[in-house]
């Protein structure tokens, strides 16, 4: 479905960050392949088995707080997770023409808010590697309210600390069901992002309407 936005009708703009921002290759292969590399490595193990048995334990924590957690999987894998990521943070990228998108924005006057389920921790990595933080009017991570972005109350909780309307809220998010649960709690503008690993083919977005470049939607661009 093809993204329409009126941007008379939107005064606060809630972006995610992973695979909405930047380019989800940096995780899935974190998680898929460096973390089982190291799980084998670390416990004496067959790849094929270590592989497995990361799998299991991150299918087991889908969609809650621990699955994003480093130092919940720090302590489960015993693995150092911060330091591995930073092994790895030369593969951390921006999605293409979100950098003139947030400059477009800012000119609006519109109130520009990171809202993440990445832990402080990785959050804080990834903004010294890319340096959008300076984009921001505030950055907020579901660890500090202890609900992840697919529960609907954790719109209500952010709202506590950052009052917005959702009658005139847009939240461009990767993930179906988080945007699942914004749509439940009843903001009104909803984005999806087609690919957000630019490694892999488009994904599967439903019914929402989905973009696959920030230039879409940049209001310099579409007046």
């Amino acid at each position: 479905m093809k993204s329409a936005l009126d941007w008379s009708a939107i005064d606060t703009v809630l972006l995610d960050m992973d695979g909405t921002l930047l380019d989800l290759h940096f995780d899935n292969h974190f998680w898929q392949i460096y973390v089982p590399e190291k799980f084998a490595e670390q416990h004496g193990l067959p790849h094929a088995e270590a592989h497995a048995e990361c799998f299991r334990r991150y299918n087991a924590k889908a969609g809650t707080l621990d699955w994003y957690c480093v130092d919940y999987w720090t302590q489960q894998l015993e693995l150092d997770i911060v330091q591995l990521k930073r092994e790895l943070s030369h593969l951390i990228a921006v999605h293409p023409d979100v950098i003139d998108f947030l400059a477009a924005l800012k000119k609006t006057g519109k109130r520009i808010v990171l809202v993440t389920n990445a832990h402080r921790k990785s959050l804080n990595l990834k903004m010294d590697r890319t340096g959008l933080a300076v984009h921001f009017d505030a950055m907020h991570v579901s660890h500090e309210y202890g609900i992840a972005k697919e529960d609907p109350a954790f719109w209500a909780a952010l709202r506590c600390s950052e009052p917005f309307d959702p009658a005139r809220t847009l939240l461009v998010d990767d993930s179906l069901p988080v945007l699942r649960s914004a749509r439940e709690f009843g903001i009104a503008h909803l984005l999806a992002i087609l690919q957000p690993d630019t490694r892999q083919p488009d994904k599967d977005v439903a019914d929402f309407a989905a973009i696959r470049r920030f230039s879409e939607i940049n209001p310099d661009l579409r007046g």
